[in-house]
């Protein structure tokens, strides 16, 4: 009989859920395959501009990335225990991690070692040899269409990449005034109030 989800477990992906909704991580688009199902969610990445990615729209795909991989001492896998998952890692923390590979693969340890190689020759010739370039605009190109079936404008420039935070709402000044002669009048004991008192009022009333 499969396990039961734990309630801790479902609340803590609820507020993870939340979080990226509310704030969102920058070059993905985020949503629930299912909305009684906080268990399988839909991440699409769009390809960060400045790379050969960009313009992409990928929601599917295999990774090797080192915060996913369980927290053992494997010493033919290059990682340290600390590179791998551990607790403070979450979706956030994971997705970004997902965008760096884009930027910078790391080609130690890959997936596809085909593709690490590729990767490898394309760079260090500076673009001279162009096999690992061509396939990845061919997939750029492939994606759009999917981006279309989903009614998704894919983002092309830093600007439109680049997600802007809604400002916090400020208290206002009177709050902050009454803050902070609240505060400070409470934490001065009887005779340090006296002295206080006593230099406000000699203040600027003496003759020069």
């Amino acid at each position: 009989m499969a396990q039961q989800p734990t309630s801790s477990a479902l609340r803590a992906l609820a507020l993870e859920f939340k979080s990226v909704q509310e704030e969102p991580v920058e070059g993905f688009r985020v949503k629930l395959i299912n909305e009684d199902n906080l268990f399988e969610w839909e991440v699409a990445i769009f390809g960060p501009p400045n790379t050969l990615y960009e313009g992409g729209y990928f929601k599917n795909g295999d990774l090797c990335i080192s915060i996913l991989h369980p927290p053992i001492d494997d010493p033919q896998s290059g990682e340290l225990p600390c590179e791998r998952w551990n607790p403070t890692q979450n979706v956030r923390t994971i997705l970004l991690s997902v965008i760096s590979l884009l930027n910078e693969p790391n080609t130690f340890s890959p997936a596809n070692v085909d593709a690490s190689v590729m990767y490898r020759r394309w760079k260090e010739s500076r673009g001279k040899d162009r096999e690992y370039e061509n396939i990845v605009r061919k997939q750029v190109t492939a994606s759009r269409s999917e981006a279309e079936k989903d009614n998704v404008i894919v983002p092309t420039t830093i600007e439109e990449y680049c997600i802007r935070q809604k400002p916090r709402p400020q208290e206002s000044e009177a709050d902050m005034t009454d803050f902070y002669v609240d505060d400070y009048g409470d934490d001065l004991d009887e005779e340090e109030e006296e002295e206080f008192n006593d230099d406000d009022e000699d203040s600027g009333n003496e003759e020069s």
